[in-house]
């Protein structure tokens, strides 16, 4: 059986038709922007979640967020579907591993029914059958167990008191692990400031402007710069009691004003007692800047009270589980039941046997380095899409339709198997599995293909080929079939020789302890393309994200380096830009053409006309987020939202301009025979020949359309573009000019990225080294991997096996070193060729 689709036509989709088989994995492949979303996510999932939210009453309906009814005439034999999306929605600061994976839902039953429990007279009890007995009694007994060695009665705690989202909360922190406490360095706002020339940062904040005055009247000198002062006037400065003073307060107009009840409130009391006493939002957020997060005190960030961590499960406390690697956790419960009373064993065995079931599929997804307390938010988007993964398959649904938005975000080539068996599985257990993937590996090991392309924006949305990866590996017209069968070589750039790498110099640091990197020094080359490669939680980011960027910054600003750091050799290095691949603009009035900055100078072609001088048309009357020259009814947007109650919000093209954004008055003003409605709905490639003579309007596009999005639309909104289209628009941005002492950080820019669409992203590259730039680049694509100049494989694994720098050389160094995995899947590309 399939599912048929046709006539669907959401986004650039062509009206197609298409039949996807049931029961299988079918991957859809195709350029950036070619139509696979819109198919997969845009068609399959918002008919399938929303028929089958149809079913639920109407006032459950009216609490859920809900799919618009797709573009399409008719899609039958349509299951229920589920989306795991290339961007998850971050958790909040509550939720863990252990709570996401539910995994210590079970830990702490496992707690509550195996541990050695301790009495209220100190006496530890070893584990007891007598606990899971008294569990199942009701009323007062339930859970209590008498002491063998003092007698004593008393309640163990239950598997919902060790919850520290609920009664097993520390009471300091409330479970959140964390304390809100003033940072006393950001109170000193300049110290070679004086006090009356705002050298205290928190008596900017509203009513606080006159302390040096109140000070001044304590004795402390405020004419002085901050750092000559005394210890005791810096003490008053910071720690000065609260009292009320008589004052004098002299203005710019030379007039004095008296205060006979000045209250003192020194640097830290005039935060506390704005934050006490103001209401005011825009306040309240000022105030966020002199905050920061400490561990908790009592429970040390462990986020559980304190009593709860006497109970021991194998001599290891709830706590010290928690933070156990998912790896060392499932050796711990492995081992765990032959510890403990022979009457005991089978109940053991049961519980663990459903943590064993948990954690298998998160270990064969290489995530064997994260820990139950480690913070969901502190995850990348690829360790939150396959926890989603592994929730889904142990769920066992069945019936279901998955749609996965590229899943090997941030997975290793060596854990790509692990990923395509969970797909597998799925479908084992009766369900359906559509994947929008560009990884060679997961679309050979599918069942089914379809290609959506053959370009992308207009050129797209058609579907131009389909079947099994046997005859789509045959097939002439597919895009993807070249890297399937390996007849696309992966090297494209011609790497710098092994003696020339460092020859325009290097950055170089020292980190001494931050996370799982421990006494690692790391030197990156000048004008070349370095990849920093390795699992994920090897240390990537770490190295990256977390201590060279912060560290050269701090040498910009002339502050201290990151205390994890305690050598930077940087002599070259000026400016840093980190490009990722988040969506450009926060909503629809933010397009290609407003973005790129060829907008005003299309504007201010358009009031030069006569046309526009005779009506007095300024630059401002064209555009659309000017009362005078939007559309009235949409007010520029070109759609407008319908609230139908319980059914989904309906947007729909706005009746009067037709999605122009634009009033009529505005629009009969034309440029070359153009209104500026027109110009908007041109894809660049398009506009090319219509600015041909305007230099810096066909500069910008000409850049545009060389870095593979001449199909965008100049009005076309960008927060709706994909991570590869927003990566580029930012990059273009970039280029065209000088670029030595710009370092250029890309944290795996080939998501969203077809093979293809990688090539084109190499080239972009190209241009900046060309430029003089340096570019750093974390990356698990074995495609980016083999064009690099220089190459940091980070390993071996994740986690505690993590750390370590394997390889620091060429690609022929990686692939020659016996104990990189990132060198070994690489080497068996290579020789695959």
């Amino acid at each position: 059986m399939k599912i048929e689709v046709r006539d669907a036509y959401v986004h650039n989709l062509k009206h197609i038709d298409i039949d996807v088989p049931l029961h299988q994995v079918v991957a859809i492949s195709g350029l950036s922007g070619s139509g696979k979303s819109s198919l997969a996510l845009g068609v399959l999932y918002s008919e399938g979640s929303r028929r089958y939210l149809s079913a639920l009453s109407t006032y459950t309906r009216r609490r859920v967020t809900q799919a618009s009814p797709a573009q399409v005439s008719a899609v039958r034999y349509l299951p229920a579907a589920i989306a795991l999306r290339q961007r998850p929605s971050v958790p909040g600061s509550r939720s863990t591993v252990g709570t996401m994976t539910e995994t210590l839902n079970v830990v702490r039953l496992m707690f509550s029914r195996l541990a050695s429990h301790r009495c209220p007279n100190g006496h530890q009890i070893p584990p007891t059958i007598e606990v899971a007995r008294k569990m199942a009694v009701s009323g007062d007994e339930m859970g209590k167990i008498s002491c063998p060695v003092c007698g004593v009665k008393f309640a163990v705690p239950s598997a919902e008191d060790f919850a520290f989202n609920s009664g097993g909360a520390c009471p300091t922190c409330g479970g959140s692990g964390q304390i809100r406490q003033i940072d006393p360095q950001t109170l000193i706002e300049d110290p070679s400031k004086s006090l009356e020339d705002g050298a205290v940062a928190s008596w900017h904040l509203p009513g606080r402007n006159f302390m040096p005055y109140v000070i001044e009247q304590m004795g402390v000198r405020i004419d002085v710069p901050y750092q000559d002062l005394t210890a005791h006037e810096k003490d008053l400065v910071l720690h000065g009691e609260k009292k009320q003073y008589k004052i004098s307060i002299p203005s710019s107009t030379g007039r004095v004003f008296n205060m006979d009840h000045a209250l003192y409130e020194n640097a830290y009391q005039a935060v506390e007692d704005t934050a006490k006493n103001s209401t005011n939002e825009r306040t309240l957020t000022r105030l966020n800047r002199f905050y920061n997060f400490a561990v908790c005190p009592t429970c040390q960030g462990t986020r559980v009270a304190p009593h709860l961590l006497t109970s021991l499960l194998d001599g290891k406390n709830i706590a010290e589980v928690s933070a156990m690697t998912l790896e060392s956790l499932a050796q711990f419960v492995n081992e765990l039941v032959g510890h403990l009373p022979e009457n005991m064993q089978e109940m053991a065995q049961q519980i663990t046997k459903e943590i064993t079931q948990s954690l298998t599929p998160l270990l064969e997804l290489g995530l064997n380095y994260l820990s139950l307390d480690r913070p969901s938010a502190s995850l990348s988007t690829g360790e939150l899409q396959r926890i989603q993964l592994v929730k889904t398959l142990h769920s066992q649904t069945t019936g279901v339709l998955y749609v996965l938005d590229e899943p090997s975000i941030g997975l290793h080539p060596a854990n790509v198997t692990g990923l395509i068996d969970i797909m597998h599985r799925l479908v084992e257990m009766g369900n359906s599995v559509v994947v929008v993937e560009h990884d060679p590996t997961i679309i050979a090991a599918s069942d089914y293909i379809i290609e959506t392309g053959p370009g992308a924006g207009k050129i797209g949305g058609q579907i131009i080929t389909q079947g099994t990866p046997a005859e789509i590996k045959k097939d002439q017209n597919s895009l993807i079939a070249p890297y399937l069968t390996h007849t696309k070589k992966l090297s494209q750039r011609q790497v710098s020789a092994k003696k020339h790498i460092f020859d325009q110099g290097r950055i170089g640091l020292h980190v001494t302890d931050k996370f799982n990197l421990h006494d690692v020094t790391a030197d990156f080359p000048l004008q070349r393309l370095s990849v920093v490669s390795g699992f994920s939680g090897a240390g990537k980011t770490s190295l990256v994200l977390d201590s060279l960027i912060p560290a050269i910054k701090a040498q910009q600003k002339g502050t201290s380096l990151p205390t994890h750091v305690d050598r930077l050799d940087n002599k070259q290095i000026k400016t840093v830009k980190m490009i990722d691949s988040t969506p450009v603009g926060k909503n629809v009035r933010s397009t290609v053409a407003t973005y790129s900055g060829v907008f005003d100078h299309i504007r201010s072609l358009f009031a030069a006309t006569p046309a526009a001088k005779k009506k007095k048309f300024t630059a401002s009357r064209f555009s659309y987020n000017v009362k005078a020259g939007a559309c009235p009814t949409c007010k520029g947007t070109g759609v407008i939202n319908l609230d139908i109650q319980y059914l989904p919000d309906m947007e729909e093209t706005c009746p009067t301009c037709g999605g122009l954004r634009y009033n009529e008055a505005t629009q009969q003003v034309k440029w070359n025979g153009y209104s500026i409605a027109d110009i908007l709905n041109l894809s660049i490639a398009e506009a090319l020949p219509v600015f041909e003579n305007q230099p810096v309007i066909y500069q910008t596009l000409k850049l545009l359309n060389e870095i593979g999005l001449g199909y965008l639309i100049l009005g076309e909104g960008t927060p709706a573009l994909s991570g590869g289209e927003a990566q580029r628009l930012k990059l273009a941005a970039q280029m065209g000019h000088e670029q030595k002492g710009t370092l250029f950080v890309f944290d795996e820019p080939t998501v969203g990225l077809h093979p293809k669409d990688v090539e084109v992203l190499l080239d972009v590259f190209e241009r900046l080294l060309s430029q003089g730039a340096t570019i750093i680049v974390i990356e698990h694509n074995l495609q980016m991997i083999a064009n690099a100049d220089y190459c940091l494989d980070l390993g071996p694994k994740g986690g505690q096996q993590g750390g370590q720098i394997l390889v620091a050389g060429t690609i022929q160094q990686l692939c020659d070193n016996a104990s990189s995995f990132t060198g070994k899947y690489l080497q068996a590309e290579f020789m695959a060729e």
